[in-house]
């Protein structure tokens, strides 16, 4: 998922400075130490990794994603059916409950599954429009039916998005009181969220898989500064810290009191291209952009090896990838004659950074001095995370770097987010192909798998001769925790396992 960021108040640059006072001094209190605060607790309204990322361990879903990220098993749904023309499943939902004690039955699934379908809130609602009905025909057993077949249903329905939510306690607290203090189906409960600084989870005894939790509790703490995260895990103000800068890596591995774990993803950074400004609205523009920037160069001066040249939307590794996708080479003069064959001359462009990310701020002058050499301006505009993204989805810059993480293993849920012409502006870049569009739609209703590989390799071709945005790199997660945790894993689709996890 995606993705990003969101306020980070002043409260969070002092962390590095308050970190002891917390009740994470107890022993099985872990603290992770991230870049950024959540934005929110429902889940239907935010597609950025760091709400994901927390809200995985304080809701559950009917179905989840195994630790190796390439597998479904049960989560709340025990086990399922599916019908011979592929339009109705059966749900038996397992005996479980909510952290305030009531029963979680199959009403609060379907409304759950409804909710995120139909609320005009929902970010997500163009993967879930499959759904004609969802019906719970007795407290455990949910009945949905869909319009037609879909492929990727199955997956989408383990999207952290789709958890299962009290239907009650929405109804009675309202969606704004339930985002800042939910009713969870997790292992975990948030016991307090502090603006801009931490959100304290403590350990759910009513979550169906209690007697697996080994914590009391997690902290997540805003430590914004990349170096500042890193020096608070070395000081062991901080259990663990996600998001290390590449450049540190070889540095913590000689701590001995530190493991460095480096976990295979699904991330992709990319250069987001606002279509709507002016030029950039041309495809040959676009395409002299691509042409001007040196990956290689960002590859092996940012993530010091780490990374490997990005060559399409969908990841190295994740389902339909197509290796053969064309990578324009590096070519500065053919990208300056290209702008000027398009008419385009004296091309400036604002660059919207990140201040404090050392990855994005690196990548950004690099970039800068690429482009110089095609006769593009890149003038780069350092703002504080607080202002970033919501500049981002105002439409309020010409090009920034971003990066997705998957949040479901078919390439449905992406492709949809950055192709299908959804309600994000696919994803924030004004891009628009009604026979992309067309394509993406039928590709998740194909279920001959051949079939479906080829509209995938085919729309990798499309958004690459489109230059939807530009690919850069693809890069593992990379975090750091002190050597009395055990068990701090990410998935590839960038769970944390924190059910598992082990403060000794």
């Amino acid at each position: 998922m995606t993705n990003r960021w969101k306020s980070i108040g002043l409260a969070a640059l002092l962390a590095g400075l308050t970190l002891s006072a917390s009740y994470a001094e107890a022993a099985s209190v872990l603290t992770i130490g991230r870049r950024e605060d959540s934005t929110t607790f429902d889940p239907i309204k935010t597609a950025q990794n760091i709400d994901n990322w927390v809200f995985s361990n304080v809701y559950d879903v009917l179905i989840r994603v195994d630790k190796t990220g390439t597998k479904l098993e049960p989560g709340l749904a025990e086990s399922w059916t599916t019908s011979d023309d592929g339009l109705t499943y059966t749900f038996k939902i397992r005996d479980a409950k909510f952290s305030d004690g009531s029963p979680l039955t199959a009403e609060d699934a379907a409304y759950s599954l409804l909710r995120i379908r139909d609320d005009a809130a929902s970010l997500w609602s163009d993967s879930y429009k499959v759904i004609d009905t969802a019906v719970a025909t007795d407290a455990r057993t949910l009945t949905i039916k869909l319009k037609n077949q879909s492929a990727p249903f199955l997956s989408t329905l383990a999207l952290p998005n789709a958890s299962v939510i009290s239907k009650k306690g929405m109804e009675s607290l309202g969606a704004d009181a339930y985002g800042e203090k939910p009713i969870a189906s997790g292992a975990f409960v948030v016991e307090e969220w502090r603006r801009g600084d931490r959100v304290i989870l403590k350990k759910n005894p009513n979550f169906w898989q209690a007697d697996r939790v080994k914590l009391d509790g997690v902290e997540w703490i805003s430590v914004p500064d990349d170096n500042t995260r890193m020096l608070n895990v070395q000081a062991g103000e901080l259990d663990t810290a996600i998001f290390v800068p590449f450049s540190r890596v070889e540095e913590l591995k000689k701590d001995p009191n530190l493991n460095v774990d480096i976990d295979a993803s699904t991330r992709e950074d990319h250069l987001l291209i606002n279509h709507a400004h002016g030029d950039l609205g041309k495809k040959e523009v676009r395409q002299a952009l691509d042409m001007a920037i040196d990956k290689k160069a960002i590859v092996d001066t940012v993530t010091f090896g780490q990374g490997t040249v990005a060559n399409s939307y969908i990841p190295k590794g994740a389902l339909y990838h197509y290796a053969d996708n064309l990578q324009r080479p590096y070519d500065p003069e053919k990208a300056k004659k290209m702008l000027a064959d398009a008419g385009v001359s004296n091309l400036t462009l604002n660059y919207l950074i990140r201040a404090g990310d050392e990855v994005d701020e690196q990548t950004a002058v690099l970039v800068q001095q690429q482009l110089a050499k095609a006769g593009i301006t890149a003038n780069l505009q350092k703002v504080d995370p607080s202002q970033e993204w919501d500049m981002t989805v105002a439409g309020d810059y010409d090009i920034s770097v971003n990066y997705w993480t998957n949040d479901i293993l078919d390439p449905d849920q992406k492709t949809t987010f950055v192709l299908g012409h959804d309600s994000n502006n696919n994803y924030l870049t004004n891009y628009k192909n009604e026979a992309v569009k067309e394509l993406v739609a039928k590709a998740r209703l194909e279920l001959d798998p051949k079939k479906r590989e080829q509209m995938y390799v085919d729309l990798q071709k499309m958004a690459k001769d489109d230059v939807n945005w530009i690919d850069l790199y693809y890069s593992p997660y990379i975090n750091v925790s002190r050597k009395n945790i055990e068990n701090f894993y990410q998935n590839p689709l960038g769970r944390f396992f924190l059910e598992d996890t082990v403060k000794n």
